[in-house]
């Protein structure tokens, strides 16, 4: 195995936020995604640092103790430093652990705060003047003690670019799943999607394409079918009324149930299924881009290159290169200023 360079050990890096009073299942959740061997499922192996700014035995929130092996002073080794939640979010964080975030960017390293972590990130004034969200019952306290972020907390994370946010716990998952996503591609994150088995389709915004399992028969046996086959005619007119007749429902049925099933709307779920096919094959084939754009639906290349451009801020030809192969390499991520926060639909989080 070819030894890593520094800064592909540095990329290759998760530091993991605990504290006393932790939660266990946030604390889970990167350790979930990034801490297991996947390497069978052609997962990089990843090397995951539980920090505190106390190191050793941290009571949690569930009656039992963890230990947090390593201090602040780790966080320096890590490309990717992740707060999985907080508390309270009326207890401010320590200086200490404030300044050591901001260093951490200050040399290039990805900041995420998941569910209530986006507190900790706004104390530390990594959000001011930035899009981000977080767990939708503090929304409000949030707006009121960080006037300077663009909370929207109707999404179930926002990608800025070094820094990353997540709404409720749940969402934190689909955070971390985007996390890997942009390290080895839509395909190999999508085998680690399935084997967590993912809750019903979760869809906060068209940036946000890590492939789920379709909703099960949301409204009945019909809608499911429809959908199923929907996935299957990518390449077709899959126009509302196209759709509805098949579920033998009329227009507005049609629309209510699929919103109520999907949470999201019926150009929306085409769009991010008919990405997620052109990032397979952009990843597992070498067909050409227009061959591509055709079999995902898009039409034409220029379409599919429009696309790509205002929603992943890349191109076909630049994410193949980036993504081909089985992922056992881990790509460099877009530069912050080629990212945009994702779009925001509405979207229980």
């Amino acid at each position: 195995m070819p030894r890593l360079s520094p800064a592909q050990q540095r990329d290759s890096t998760i530091a993991v936020l605990a504290f006393a009073g932790i939660s266990p299942f946030h604390l889970s959740v990167p350790c979930l995604v990034f801490g297991e061997d996947r390497r069978d499922a052609g997962v990089p192996r990843f090397k995951v640092l539980v920090c505190a700014e106390e190191p050793g035995l941290l009571p949690t929130s569930a009656g039992f103790a963890i230990e947090a092996p390593y201090g602040l002073e780790r966080l320096r080794e890590a490309g990717t430093i992740i707060v999985p939640t907080w508390p309270d979010p009326s207890e401010a964080p320590t200086e200490r652990l404030l300044a050591a975030l901001r260093r951490a960017q200050a040399r290039g390293a990805r900041i995420v705060g998941l569910c209530l972590g986006a507190f900790v990130l706004a104390e530390a004034g990594l959000l001011d003047g930035r899009p981000a969200t977080t767990h939708w019952h503090y929304a409000a306290l949030f707006a009121r003690r960080f006037p300077r972020v663009r909370l929207n907390p109707e999404v179930l994370y926002i990608d800025d670019g070094d820094v990353l946010t997540s709404a409720g716990t749940a969402a934190g998952i689909d955070c971390c799943l985007h996390l890997l996503r942009t390290r080895v591609g839509a395909e190999v994150a999508n085998r680690v999607a399935r084997r967590l088995v993912m809750p019903p389709h979760r869809q906060g915004g068209q940036a946000q394409f890590i492939e789920q399992p379709l909703p099960a028969r949301p409204g009945g046996d019909r809608l499911g079918a429809t959908l199923d086959w929907a996935a299957r005619h990518l390449d077709e007119d899959l126009s509302l009324d196209r759709l509805a007749a098949h579920a033998l429902m009329s227009r507005r049925s049609f629309t209510r149930h699929f919103r109520a099933g999907t949470g999201t709307t019926v150009n929306q779920w085409i769009a991010v299924q008919r990405t997620a096919l052109a990032q397979r094959l952009l990843e597992t084939t070498d067909l050409p881009i227009e061959r591509i754009a055709a079999s995902a639906g898009f039409g034409s290349a220029l379409s599919l290159r429009q696309h790509f451009a205002q929603h992943l801020d890349t191109t076909p030809a630049h994410y193949r290169r980036e993504f081909r192969g089985s992922g056992a390499n881990v790509p460099a991520a877009l530069p912050a200023s080629r990212r945009r926060a994702p779009p925001s639909p509405r979207v229980s989080a």
